[in-house]
């Protein structure tokens, strides 16, 4: 085996353009890791935001992008006793993704069940990490209850609809268009609203009978938090994902008491090892089944190979996608 790898950095922060191919050596594994030889992995908007230099790496992480991979074990640090060179798996990143080889804690590594393809494996552990410790952790969703999906359309959108009628949800989803809503429609969920012809805080109160929403998975942020703290039901939840629309505005607290509401703000990137490690046990045991099963679609819209890495951010930049962008190596 070589010694140097192929990887992508961003020099700068800006538009596609500003990602170069490199060469690095190939970390070396170290105590309760292993060493993953990548075959695939999944484009997320955290690394877009990367790449424009608002959302930089967590303090340790690696320069070289790229937050979820699949591929198989190539070497077993010291103190890892339940993975074997040879296996297949998926991995939760901080960062490394975007290149031919990465080391990853032991404890972030999901099993590839029989039959699924390294594509499909390398859509699942950013985007189902993000929806497991969401819905569940954090906003403690629970059957019966009504789910508004912000950007349902997406990567973390089209798993959330998913799981989120799994566990006996009743699902609400906005998108940006007939098709991304039927989309959204195909995958489970209840009723879509086009955020740019209807008003959504409209269409929930008639869409609830005035009731209003159990939990929101928020991605947009400050443009859209007073529309979302109206639009919660009383003791409901807001988890804010994202800061698509901005980082500040107004909040009436009086609205806010008067519900009992919450809003909890979250990120999965920059969270301890001990609390990702418990994220990826619950995403685990809650998805797995589910995936094995053939009762979870994986929406990978498009697949790019690995020298074409700048027209896969292109692409997602242009808005058009629904799913999971992969690159494969």
């Amino acid at each position: 085996m070589s010694e140097v790898m192929s990887a992508y950095i961003y020099n700068a922060g800006g538009g596609p353009e500003v990602i170069e191919l490199i060469e690095r050596p190939i970390p070396t594994v170290g105590s309760g890791e292993v060493l993953v030889k990548v075959e695939a992995f999944g484009l997320n908007r955290a690394d877009v935001q990367q790449r424009k230099g608002v959302y930089p790496p967590p303090p340790g992480a690696s320069d070289i992008p790229g937050l979820e991979v699949s591929g198989s074990i190539v070497a077993v640090g010291e103190d890892v006793t339940d993975w074997s060179i040879g296996t297949r798996v998926a991995a939760l990143l901080a960062g490394g993704g975007y290149a031919q080889f990465v080391n990853v804690p032991a404890e972030l590594l999901f099993r590839i069940p029989e039959g699924l393809s390294s594509v499909e494996a390398a859509a699942l552990p950013e985007v189902c990490a993000t929806v497991v410790s969401n819905l569940f952790i954090e906003g403690d969703l629970k059957s019966g209850e009504t789910i508004l999906i912000h950007g349902g359309a997406g990567g973390i959108g089209s798993m959330a609809i998913q799981l989120a009628k799994a566990a006996g949800a009743r699902v609400l989803v906005t998108a940006s268009s007939p098709e991304k809503l039927e989309y959204c429609l195909s995958l489970g969920a209840d009723e879509g609203i086009n955020y740019r012809e209807d008003d959504f805080e409209a269409r929930v109160k008639e869409l609830t009978d005035g009731q209003g929403i159990d939990l929101i998975l928020d991605v947009i942020g400050a443009k859209y938090l007073e529309r979302n703290i109206r639009a919660l039901a009383v003791e409901g939840r807001m988890v804010v994902i994202g800061l698509q629309g901005g980082t500040k505005a107004e909040l009436n607290l009086g609205v806010l008491l008067g519900k009992r509401a919450r809003i909890i703000a979250t990120t999965l990137r920059s969270r301890p090892l001990s609390q990702k490690s418990e994220i990826v046990k619950q995403t685990v045991a809650r998805v797995m089944p589910l995936v094995d099963a053939g009762k979870v679609s994986i929406n990978v819209s498009k697949v790019f190979d690995f020298s074409h890495l700048t027209s896969a951010h292109e692409y997602f930049d242009s808005g058009e996608h629904t799913g999971k962008i992969v690159i494969e190596v």
